[in-house]
């Protein structure tokens, strides 16, 4: 049983901004700042948002860790999205720029950047992120704040 909000590849936001069937953003262009800008949009109108990978385990491990809260994230699975590998692109990007440590699997290559986590529409980080603000205790300050915990 699912205890969190998972979001369709047919979305709103995502018909919204051209996402009808996949972003083309390789070539430069003005594609990337639009699929940043769709991925701020949705981490500003929720009050958690997980981009996730149903496959992975460090996804699952992140959405187990709010439901046993009691935080219901609203979780955006990439595997199943027709723009996901650009949304992905544009996760890795914001988190390059916020100096945030993507906590890839695998070294410094081409691994997962995955899970991507955003609390009250700041960008919060990978799990490894997650995991530290939970454990020095930031964490349910930092989700009663943005209105996802009401302890």
């Amino acid at each position: 049983m699912e205890y969190y909000r998972q979001v369709e590849a047919e979305a709103p936001w995502v018909a919204g901004y051209g996402f009808n069937g996949g972003v083309q953003c390789g070539g430069g262009g003005g594609g990337d700042a639009a699929v940043e800008g769709v991925v701020r949009k949705a981490a500003a109108e929720n009050a958690v948002v997980v981009f996730s990978n149903s496959g992975c385990c460090m996804c699952h491990a992140v959405k187990r860790l709010f439901c046993g809260m009691g935080v219901s994230p609203t979780v955006y699975e990439l595997d199943h999205h027709p723009a996901g590998k650009e949304i992905e692109r544009a996760l890795l990007r914001l988190m390059m720029r916020s100096k945030i440590s993507s906590g890839r699997h695998g070294g410094g290559g081409g691994g997962a950047v995955l899970p991507v986590v955003f609390i009250g529409g700041k960008l919060v980080g990978a799990m490894d992120r997650v995991m530290a603000s939970h454990i020095n205790g930031t964490l349910v300050p930092l989700l009663k704040e943005a209105g996802a915990l009401w302890l």
